[in-house]
């Protein structure tokens, strides 16, 4: 068997890793446009979850990404430099150029042929018994295919940004400008860097010009809002970045279908979960096992194409649900943070539940009677309240 991967992200490269080591497959070839040690963007987050899973398919892989892994611990969210509110927990990250690195030395190491700045003429295509489209969210791959596609872009507008400021814990910033509030989403990823995700509402971005402004204007703008975060390091912007920032609406892909004939799609080509929630990098290297799985376990293409399709979509609905309803709290932050620190801190950390969108108010007088329940046992009233509210909303 001949396999062509169209994308040298962090799926399409795992997927070849794995691919390459089945007993049927003869060749895998991976073709990337940009040139070798060129990417775009940051840094990129990950759980404990995704190494289990990364050790039991390829455990050296696993091994590379525990050896250069930056954890960080606790989650602190701060509004107009009040006193920040922390949530405790921990994860980790690592810069996509050096993730990007290990996967490809990976590669070779078990036979792929790993192709950078080059792109394969669709003719050449029809020569590969599986085509797999792992070149993201503007797909060309998708886009020439049958996948019953849906884009469907979001209200808020954001920009991925770095910083030599390390931050420890993953924070969450919110800070009040002329026009409305900012935030940024910042995680260390290496000694001495960090990933610096801004985001604001549409009306923010426009009142404040953001999107005609110059780029070295606008990083200096944004670096003034959150300079009490920053502790006196500047803002960077991305790799190729021309006269203005970047400024990107969120978009989501959904596919009908994952396959059309002997072509795949795979991570952000198949679908996108909203970045609040940092799955993209987890959802694609968990493709890359799903469809290596298929493809070991069916005699036929087809057959093994069908059943990686229904798999993923399956498996991943839990989160397409929760990236949408967070996507959708950031785009209301106007309407939540009114709220007192730790309240507005405990809607954000539990923004993936329905109720914290609909009624705020409701979740958190719950929460209230809840804690106020368990620490006064024979409080009856309190426990009769508590009753009645759940019966309310659910």
């Amino acid at each position: 068997m001949r396999i062509a991967t169209i994308g040298g992200g962090p799926g399409g490269l795992f997927f070849s890793i794995l691919a390459a080591q089945l007993p049927r497959v003869d060749e895998v070839t991976v073709v990337e446009r940009s040139p070798e040690g060129v990417t775009y963007g940051w840094g990129v987050v990950f759980w404990d979850e995704l190494l289990d899973d990364l050790a039991a398919a390829d455990a050296p892989t696993a091994r590379a990404l525990r050896d250069v892994a930056f954890t960080w611990h606790d989650q602190v969210i701060g509004v107009a430099g009040g006193e920040p509110v922390n949530l405790g927990g921990h994860g980790h990250s690592t810069g996509r150029a050096q993730l990007r690195e290990l996967l490809t030395a990976r590669a070779r190491e078990v036979g792929v042929d790993v192709r950078f700045g080059a792109e394969l003429d669709p003719a050449t295509l029809a020569g590969y018994d599986v085509v797999v489209g792992a070149d993201g969210v503007g797909s060309a791959v998708r886009a020439a295919g049958n996948f019953g596609t849906t884009v469907t872009p979001g209200d808020n507008r954001y920009v991925w940004l770095g910083t030599s400021t390390v931050f420890d814990s993953f924070t969450f910033p919110f800070v009040e400008s002329a026009h409305g509030w900012l935030w940024a989403h910042a995680y260390g990823y290496a000694p001495g860097a960090s990933t610096f995700v801004v985001e604001t509402t549409a009306a923010t971005h426009a009142a404040l010009g953001l999107d005609t402004m110059p780029t070295a204007d606008a990083l200096a703008l944004v670096g003034e809002l959150f300079a009490a975060q920053l502790d006196g390091h500047p803002l960077h912007a991305p790799q190729g970045t021309g006269e203005t920032l970047p400024w990107l609406r969120f978009r989501t892909v959904r596919n009908e279908r994952w396959y059309d004939g002997n072509v795949a799609l795979l991570g952000d080509a198949a679908h996108t979960t909203h970045f609040t929630i940092g799955s993209g990098t987890r959802l694609a290297l968990e493709d890359a096992i799903a469809l290596a799985a298929e493809l070991g376990r069916h005699d036929t293409v087809t057959a093994a194409l069908a059943a990686y399709g229904l798999r993923r979509t399956s498996e991943i609905a839990p989160l397409v649900t929760e990236a949408r309803g967070s996507a959708r709290w950031f785009e209301d932050v106007p309407r939540h943070i009114a709220h007192p620190a730790p309240d507005f801190a405990r809607l954000l950390i539990n923004r993936r539940r329905p109720i914290v969108r609909r009624l705020p108010g409701a979740y958190l007088g719950y929460g209230r009677l809840r804690r106020a329940a368990a620490a006064a046992p024979v409080a009856r009233p309190a426990r009769a309240a508590l009753r009645a509210l759940r019966s309310r909303h659910g």
